[in-house]
């Protein structure tokens, strides 16, 4: 990705475009590329775009957990001296951005979550692969998106690269048990701030059943799919992916 990244405190973070802000939370494996059709699109409609990076693996490891990454988040909010923001996060990033919304509802107009962990327990990582093994990570990375094409050999290196790193895997591991902690199937029927769901028809990730299940607990959800699509519709789809959010951003007046 070509987008410049800001350093700002101790932040750092893509920000493009002015308006309402939209703060974009990637996932466990995910860098800020994957939402390159995000920040593309949304400064040309009215929007200012903020891409964070979580610090998934700078955190002690007894701090490495999705509570944590919620709170950095409100921390980065206040620094950036913003407010009544629109989250969107994949994956884990989704789980995070469900949590800081429930912890601190009145910063959050909107909530935007694809292919989110929070409810289904294996969604962060069943069967971590053995180290050294590149064509089983492989093969995983490829699972994500319903084109295998789209786990491209820059992305499966960085996978590799990941699980390879002995610290890096016992972080990511723990960011997975703190997952399947953080729940939030009890939390859900009582958060009003309006969502959007949108999940790719074939997501082995987190199935779509799952996004069933956060559209029937969450009192005031949308639902939305995209055929043809794995875990990451933004990454797979992203003219699809941003025609569906442009339009329920319009009819919810945001």
């Amino acid at each position: 990705m070509e987008e410049k990244i800001t350093t700002e405190g101790k932040f750092r973070f893509i920000e493009k475009g002015e308006g309402t802000p939209i703060i974009i939370l990637h996932g466990l494996m995910g860098g800020l590329s994957n939402f390159q059709g995000v920040t593309e699109h949304f400064p040309k409609r009215g929007y200012k775009v903020l891409v964070p990076e979580l610090p998934i693996y700078e955190l002690p490891i007894i701090r490495t957990n999705v509570k944590n990454f919620a709170k950095f988040l409100e921390r980065f909010i206040e620094f950036k001296g913003l407010k009544d923001v629109i989250l969107l996060g994949n994956s884990l990033g989704g789980h995070i951005g469900l949590l800081h919304t429930k912890l601190y509802p009145k910063m959050v107009k909107a909530l935007v979550i694809t292919g989110s962990s929070g409810l289904y327990e294996s969604a962060m990582g069943d069967g971590y692969p053995k180290r050294g093994d590149y064509e089983f990570i492989k093969k995983k990375a490829e699972n994500v998106f319903y084109d295998p094409k789209v786990a491209t050999k820059e992305i499966v290196d960085e996978v590799f690269a990941t699980v390879n790193n002995r610290i890096k895997l016992v972080k990511t591991l723990a960011i997975a048990k703190s997952a399947i902690r953080h729940n939030m199937s009890k939390d859900l029927p009582k958060m009003q701030t309006p969502t959007c769901i949108i999940w790719g028809e074939n997501d082995q990730v987190t199935p779509p059943d799952v996004a069933r299940e956060f559209h029937e607990l969450l009192p005031d959800s949308d639902l939305f799919w995209i055929k043809k699509c794995g875990h990451a519709p933004m990454m797979e789809h992203p003219n699809e992916f941003n025609r569906i959010l442009d339009g329920w951003l319009e009819q919810r007046g945001f």
